[in-house]
C-alpha cells in the first residue's frame, strides 16, 4: 500500500513539471499585446540568426544624377562668312571634314573685288603723284616762292589720298588680298577664304553659285579639342557643387564608357525651370564626341558625420522604413526611421538622434517583419 501510494506521488511530480515547462514555452512565444511588437522562442531567434548593433557615425556619398550636352567654347567656333558678299565659285568642304587653320576652304567671285583693286591701285598712282607735288610746293614755300595757300592745299591733297590708300588696303585685305603685292596685272575677280582655325566643319550653307550677303554663314567649323560639358543643374543642389569637383559622364548609347571630367565653372544665372548651367571639363578628349550630344552624369557628394546603419536593418512596410529595436530578451518593437542616402551597404538614418544607445537589429530583420505580418493575420 504504501508502495503504491509513493508511485503516485512521483507521478504527480512528473506531471506538475510538465505543466510549468509547457506553460513556460508557451510564455516565450506569446505575442506582446502591442501591434508592433514582436516576440520570438529562444529557437526561433537562433534560427532567425537575429544580430543587434547600434547606429554608427560614417561618411557616406550622395550621388547626384544631371544631364546636358557636349558643348564648345566660342573662341574653339567659327562661322565663316563673306564681309563684302558675293559669289561661291568653288569649295570642297562637307560636314565632318577635317580643316587646317590657314587651308583654303573656298573661292568666291564678284565684280566688286575687281572695282575695289581698281580703286586701290588707282589712289596708290595718284598718291605717287601727290606726294610729289606736296614736297615740291613745300619747298616752294620755304623759299618764298609759293603762297602758304597752294602748299597748304597740296598737303590736304596728299594726306587725304594717303588715308584713301589705307582704307581701300584695310578693305582688300578684308577679302583676304595683300595690297603690297597687288599690281595692274594681279588685278582677280576672285579671292579665297581661308580657315581661321583647326577642326572640323560643322555646317556647310551654301552651294556653288549661291550669292551670300555679308552677313550670310558660309561654314560653320568647329575646334573639339577643348570640347566640354555643359550640365543642367536644379537650384537645390548647387550648393553642393564647387569647381574642381569630379564627375563622371557618359552617353545614352554607350552608358558603360565613362568620361572623367572636372567642374571649372558655375553659373550664376538660373533660368526660368531654377537650373543653371554648369561647364565641366573633359580630361580625356574622344572624337566620338560632338558637339550637342546629350550626356548623363553623376557626381558624389560625402556627407560627414552621418548616423547610419546597414541597410539590411531597415525594412519597407505600407510604404514606410522601419527598424526593429531590442526592447526585452527575443522581443523587439517595430519604429518608423527617416532614411536618407545610401552608400557602400549602409543607410543614413536622419532621425537618429532619437535611437542613439538603442539595440537595433541589424541582421534578421526581414524574418521578424514577415512574423509580425503574419500576426497580425491570424
Amino acid at each position: 500500500m504504501r508502495a503504491l501510494i509513493t508511485i503516485i506521488c512521483i507521478n504527480l511530480l512528473f506531471s506538475s513539471c510538465g505543466s510549468k515547462q509547457v506553460a513556460k514555452e508557451a510564455n516565450d512565444i506569446r505575442p506582446a499585446n502591442n501591434q508592433n511588437t514582436v516576440a520570438l522562442t529562444a529557437v526561433q531567434a537562433k534560427n532567425a540568426n537575429i544580430e543587434l548593433g547600434q547606429l554608427e557615425q560614417r561618411q557616406l556619398s550622395s550621388v547626384i544624377r544631371l544631364n546636358g550636352a557636349v558643348d564648345v567654347p566660342p573662341q574653339n567656333m567659327a562661322s565663316v562668312s563673306m564681309p563684302m558678299g558675293g559669289y561661291l565659285k568653288s569649295t570642297q568642304l562637307l560636314p565632318g571634314m577635317h580643316i587646317l587653320k590657314g587651308e583654303v576652304i573656298a573661292r568666291m567671285e564678284d565684280q566688286q573685288y575687281i572695282q575695289l583693286q581698281q580703286d586701290y591701285l588707282v589712289i596708290k598712282s595718284k598718291l605717287t603723284l601727290a606726294e610729289k607735288e606736296y614736297i615740291r610746293q613745300k619747298e616752294l614755300n620755304q623759299s618764298k616762292a609759293s603762297s602758304d595757300k597752294i602748299y597748304q592745299q597740296a598737303e590736304t591733297e596728299y594726306n587725304m589720298l594717303k588715308i584713301n590708300l589705307n582704307s581701300l588696303a584695310q578693305k582688300l585685305k578684308f577679302i583676304n588680298i595683300n595690297p603690297l603685292t597687288l599690281t595692274d596685272k594681279s588685278i582677280t575677280p576672285t579671292v579665297n577664304l581661308y580657315s581661321p582655325i583647326n577642326g572640323f566643319v560643322s555646317k556647310v550653307n551654301v552651294n556653288i553659285g549661291k550669292y551670300v550677303g555679308p552677313t550670310d554663314v558660309l561654314f560653320e567649323l568647329v575646334n573639339p579639342s577643348d570640347i566640354h560639358l555643359n550640365l543642367k543643374v536644379f537650384e537645390k543642389d548647387l550648393e553642393k557643387l564647387s569647381i574642381g569637383q569630379n564627375l563622371i559622364a557618359y552617353s545614352n548609347s554607350q552608358p558603360d564608357k565613362k568620361y572623367h571630367c572636372k567642374i571649372i565653372l558655375i553659373s550664376k544665372d538660373l533660368s526660368s525651370d531654377h537650373t543653371a548651367d554648369v561647364h565641366c571639363h573633359i580630361l580625356d578628349y574622344d572624337k566620338n564626341l560632338f558637339p550637342g550630344m546629350y550626356m548623363n552624369a553623376e557626381l558624389d557628394i560625402k556627407v560627414t558625420g552621418t548616423l547610419t546603419l546597414p541597410e539590411d536593418a531597415v525594412v519597407n512596410f505600407e510604404g514606410k522604413d522601419y527598424v526593429f529595436i531590442a526592447i526585452s530578451h527575443n522581443q523587439f518593437n517595430l519604429t518608423f526611421v527617416t532614411t536618407g542616402n545610401k552608400d557602400k551597404g549602409f543607410i543614413a538614418i536622419e532621425n537618429g538622434e532619437a535611437l542613439k544607445g538603442k539595440s537595433i537589429v541589424t541582421k534578421g530583420a526581414y524574418t521578424l517583419l514577415m512574423k509580425m505580418k503574419n500576426k497580425s493575420d491570424e
